[in-house]
């Protein structure tokens, strides 16, 4: 025994001064979190969820409930308003032959979702604070405003989401910037709600999930969508008869359901199950049911929005606004105005999505939608303070009270909201919408780059580091996603028949393109391309982390 601790205290002194020497680094390996004070555990951890010990089985329904609650707080950003109405404007617009882009956007966002755990729970961190402690102060500070970006944009479709559901429910009496204001009320509330125990808190996820799925499954049932359409939409990856509409909408369909905030999220959320990251079986475990856990999540959320892309496929594709405006004066609503007498195809959003449900299937279905997107806005608006609060804290190190934080993080993101809200009328979102996608579209290397860097370097993340095959195909889907992205904002771009903005556009893209070719060239390091290198400036793969080191068992470290 002796012999294993002198060992292992020689292999401390050598990394830590391996670690002084290297004073040129640009990378540095983290501090201990107990240099931090109570900083990383101030948001969602003030309890960690104690997991059952002495179970042999290689799987256990009780271990498994326990781990359960981050992978379905994460799942919520697969069912924010942006993403239903993604869903409806794709059944209407090409029916059921895009639910397989729908499939295979959530199977990439799993994989994407399991680095983001993996992160969490080997190091302990959330992908903000390895930002934090890795990145050289200039490009943290930009990462850090990019990523806030995307947290604001999701944000403004998440409340102002809540206050078209607000608008219906109160047929039209509750304006938008009221339901705006009732919103940022009731979401400061609801935060607040893990101060009576965290699992209450998941519970509460809990039952907003189970609104959607039961408001949505309702319209699902009511419409009756044609099961074989359906099924061959979803498992042949074609799609007959399309254009540039549908190819804009499958681009829009993966721009959706891939959240650039979403992954700075779930590294969060994991940590708050109490795993001794000193033992080596208990991290691969846990690993494993959070695998397991959040591949539930999202199966349950994509069966959610294959109900909304079917209601709508089955119900409005190819209808015309004539057929709309007629039927919607025949049975006496008041909307009739939103659709103009004309043999233009039917476009809608999630206000006029209600709105043609209640014209065609009664004034039941249009409120029972109006009841799911209201769950869809509260708890993603939810998720996202929560967001904003772990990248704000992890990247600028924030000492301050919980109430500042959740103020702070909530004035940044609401104002430009409730403005919307004041000089915007409900009935004219959809421009809008547009350009909130492709902001968030933009932010996607911001996250997906760092967590492929961090996850793939064993200095981080030691046995658990990313292999070979994880490596490639990573980069691999992380280079398509960020491709069909790009070709959304450059489309997106070329309408706005504008020399000047034209001009913007293009001054703004060279320095974009140059901080995503440094976090790239970073990210390159860390998957192994030594001969970027640069004169061993990084030493990215050369330096253990005293941190981790500090954490792992004595056992494992000399056996290495």
């Amino acid at each position: 025994m002796k012999e294993v601790k002198n060992e292992w205290s020689k292999l401390k002194d050598s990394t830590q001064e391996n670690v002084q020497t290297n004073k040129y680094s640009s990378i540095t390996p983290p501090a201990s979190p107990e240099d931090y004070g109570d900083n990383l555990t101030s948001t969602y951890f003030e309890e960690k969820v104690p997991i059952p010990g002495n179970i042999d089985q290689v799987f256990s329904f009780r271990k498994l409930w326990a781990f359960t609650g981050p992978g379905f707080l994460m799942s919520i950003a697969y069912l924010d308003p942006g993403n239903i109405e993604s869903d409806l404007q794709s059944g209407a617009k090409a029916g059921f032959k895009l639910l397989w882009v729908l499939l295979g956007a959530t199977i990439i966002g799993l994989l994407l979702q399991r680095l983001a755990a993996r992160l969490g729970v080997v190091t302990g961190m959330h992908l903000a604070e390895v930002c934090n402690r890795q990145y050289p102060t200039v490009p943290r500070i930009i990462l850090w405003l990019m990523v806030e970006l995307a947290i604001i944009g999701s944000d403004m479709q998440e409340v102002i989401g809540c206050a078209i559901a607000f608008n219906l429910l109160s047929v039209g009496r509750i304006p938008l910037w009221a339901g705006v204001l009732i919103t940022i009320t009731d979401t400061f509330v609801f935060l607040f709600l893990d101060k009576y125990g965290l699992r209450k808190l998941e519970a509460f996820f809990g039952i907003l999930i189970t609104i959607m799925a039961l408001s949505f499954g309702y319209e699902y049932v009511l419409v009756k969508p044609d099961q074989g359409e359906l099924l061959k939409g979803m498992f042949v990856p074609y799609c007959a008869g399309c254009g540039q509409v549908q190819l804009l909408q499958a681009v829009g369909i993966v721009g959706a359901v891939i959240m650039p905030h979403n992954i700075y999220l779930h590294s969060a959320l994991v940590k708050s199950r109490d795993v001794d990251r000193k033992n080596k079986n208990e991290v691969k475990e846990a690993n494993k049911y959070y695998f397991i856990e959040s591949t539930i999540a999202l199966f349950v959320s994509f069966l959610i929005n294959v109900f909304v892309v079917a209601v709508f496929a089955q119900a409005f594709y190819n209808k015309t606004n004539m057929q709309v405006n007629e039927e919607c004066n025949a049975t006496g609503s008041p909307h009739t105005d939103l659709f103009p007498l004309n043999n233009g195809t039917l476009e809608v959003d999630i206000y006029k999505g209600g709105v043609v449900l209640g014209c065609f299937f009664g004034s039941a279905a249009l409120y029972i939608w109006a009841i799911g997107i209201l769950a869809a806005g509260q708890s993603s608006t939810m998720t996202g303070t929560y967001a904003g609060q772990f990248v704000m804290e992890g990247f600028l190190n924030l000492q301050w009270s919980r109430f500042a934080r959740v103020l702070l993080t909530r004035s940044i993101a609401i104002t430009p909201t409730l403005l919307v809200a004041i000089f915007q009328d409900v009935q004219h979102l959809t421009g809008m919408n547009d350009f909130l996608n492709v902001l968030q579209s933009m932010q996607l290397p911001f996250a997906l780059i760092p967590i492929l860097t961090f996850t793939s370097m064993t200095s981080i993340m030691s046995d658990f580091a990313n292999g070979l095959v994880w490596k490639i195909s990573g980069s691999v889907i992380i280079l398509v996603v960020c491709a069909i992205n790009t070709y959304f904002v450059v489309v997106y771009v070329t309408t706005l028949n504008s020399t000047l903005l034209y001009v913007v556009a293009a001054l703004l893209s060279v320095a974009y393109l140059c901080f995503v070719a440094y976090l790239a060239w970073y990210c390159l390091i860390a998957l192994g391309v030594s001969c970027l290198d640069f004169g061993s400036r990084l030493g990215m793969s050369r330096h253990t982390d005293i941190y981790l080191l500090n954490d792992m068992d004595a056992d494992t470290m000399v056996e290495r």
